[in-house]
């Protein structure tokens, strides 16, 4: 067992008792948690109990800190999740319930991001205080899809509600499950949904860097140094002077497309994602280290799952170098495989991209292994509370019984088998 596996178990350990008490995990019947004595017992599986699991989609949402000059991407974070009855087999519920999300100590954007003073002449839209770009606000329902509920757009920043000069890019979600005739609360369980700002373009875009460009700005002086290129480019080609600066806000996507925001670009103009690539290449190392100058970053560590922290894999051992990625023809929508390294038959996956993939009676891989970039044991604490208290300890979930009244017999997830325990709830032999 490797050093930062021991010194996760070790931090996780010392959770377990204050996030299962918090947590209230058993739904409308369980007692009051303040009260339980804390025992070593495993608690009895009622029958009728509901689970719900929950992710984020992607491990990490990045958005701009300030948009008075461009904008990269908009507050906009997602949330995913399954409703299981357990039972034997459990069932997973699309009817009969609501469910809803909600950030506790993150109620509001406004005041927190400066988005919404430019979101008009961003995207053309008029967004109420605190409401995306969706209709999504920090609390309100998640909408039902075939078999699964999902939040697409909140507005969420790295900053909580408890302190507004630190920034917090692992904010904690609660999703609650109540029936929806009696309003019964039926289960609970808190996912982190993760955002950052810690997009370093200022380690070579600050006045004085690049072409010694100086207008006082990071933003600006990026927008200074694309009209100058375009401008000479205009000379000996069709390419056309941008004159950036004087368009403020710009929203990059609008003239490279991004399917990550839906825009379909101008007609030869590069992508987003192959022109920032493409442009850098050389520029920074091909490393994790180097991928943090743009995206989250040294201090968010975003890149924070299992093969990072067990096995030292980075950034390139998945995505390619900078060539390579730049050379992706569909970003966003054509990204790394689980199954091209975990290429036996059990753990080959049923769609494109992982995030949209399910297994094991059609729950979603990320309900069981958390999200990409994310993927169970990670190296932050608030990625484990949900394991926690759904099967006592962290991820990825191995306790048959956190869907299944009784352990079973047959196999399991990717073929594996289950084995009972004494004096422990049935587990994935591994």
């Amino acid at each position: 067992m490797t050093f930062s596996r021991i010194r996760s178990l070790i931090t996780v350990g010392f959770a377990v008792l204050a996030i299962t008490l918090l947590l209230g995990i058993g739904g409308a019947d369980a007692a009051d948690p303040a009260l339980d004595e804390p025992t070593n017992e495993p608690a009895a599986v009622d029958a009728d109990a509901y689970v719900v699991l929950a992710w984020n989609d992607l491990g990490m949402h990045c958005y701009n800190r300030d948009f008075q000059d461009l904008a990269v991407l908009p507050p906009y974070n997602n949330l995913w999740a399954q409703v299981i009855r357990k039972g034997d087999p459990p069932e997973i519920v699309t009817s009969g319930v609501k469910v809803t999300y909600s950030f506790p100590n993150n109620t509001y954007s406004v005041g927190k991001s400066n988005f919404w003073t430019y979101a008009k002449a961003l995207f053309n839209v008029d967004l109420a205080p605190n409401v995306g770009l969706t209709g999504k606000g920090l609390s309100g329902e998640m909408d039902q899809q075939t078999d699964h509920y999902i939040a697409e757009g909140i507005p969420l920043t790295e900053f909580s509600d408890s302190d507004l000069t630190k920034a917090d890019p692992y904010q904690l979600a609660t999703i609650i499950v109540n029936d929806s005739t009696t309003n019964a609360e039926l289960a609970r369980t808190i996912t982190v949904a993760p955002v950052s700002t810690e997009m370093h373009c200022d380690n070579c875009h600050d006045d004085g860097g690049v072409e010694n460009i100086s207008t006082g700005r990071v933003e600006t002086n990026i927008l200074t140094l694309h009209d100058d290129e375009e401008a000479v480019a205009a000379v000996s080609s069709s390419a056309v002077n941008t004159s950036l600066m004087q368009q403020r806000p710009v929203l990059c996507a609008k003239c490279h497309a991004s399917n990550a925001l839906g825009t379909t670009g101008e007609p030869g103009v590069p992508n987003l994602s192959k022109a920032i690539h493409e442009k850098h290449e050389g520029e920074v190392p091909d490393t994790t280290d180097g991928c943090y100058n743009c995206h989250p970053g040294p201090t968010t560590k975003c890149l924070r799952d299992v093969m990072s922290q067990e096995f030292g894999m980075g950034c390139v051992d998945c995505h390619g170098d900078m060539e390579q990625v730049a050379k992706n023809p569909d970003p966003w929508l054509n990204e790394p495989r689980c199954d091209t390294c975990h290429n036996e038959g059990p753990y080959d996956q049923n769609q494109a991209l992982y995030r949209n993939s399910t297994e094991h009676g059609g729950v979603y891989c990320a309900g069981c292994h958390d999200s990409p970039h994310a993927i169970a044991p990670s190296s932050q604490p608030n990625d484990a509370i949900k394991f926690i208290g759904w099967q006592g300890h962290d991820g990825p979930i191995d306790t048959c019984t956190v869907c299944h009244v009784t352990g079973p017999t047959a196999a399991g997830p990717h073929g594996q088998i289950f084995v009972p325990v004494e004096g422990f709830l049935p587990m994935m032999k591994r």
